[in-house]
């Protein structure tokens, strides 16, 4: 928007380092908080894009949003939930 093509490298840099500092946590489960934070993230877009640049979501972002939030649901649930879940199926 009339700003200097340098601000989007700028910006562009420090999104890449944002992924790459991400990659250097020793935190064993830190894939399955990030991949859910993504998810996070993407509903939070939608939201701040609906309230602050009053864009009215159509049925495709909310249909992404749901599916968004039961990915989430899916990775942040212990492991021991689903093979439970799991094995009760398979009797």
């Amino acid at each position: 928007e009339g700003q200097s093509s340098w601000l989007g490298c700028i910006g562009g840099l420090v999104l890449v380092l944002y992924g790459v500092i991400a990659t250097f946590q020793v935190f064993p489960t830190f894939g399955r908080v990030y991949a859910a934070y993504g998810g996070v993230f993407i509903i939070m877009s939608i939201i701040w894009s609906f309230v602050f640049d009053k864009q009215i979501p159509d049925k495709y972002d909310v249909l992404g949003a749901v599916v968004c939030i039961i990915g989430v649901l899916i990775m942040i649930l212990p492991n021991r939930a689903w093979s439970s879940v799991l094995r009760g199926r398979r009797k």
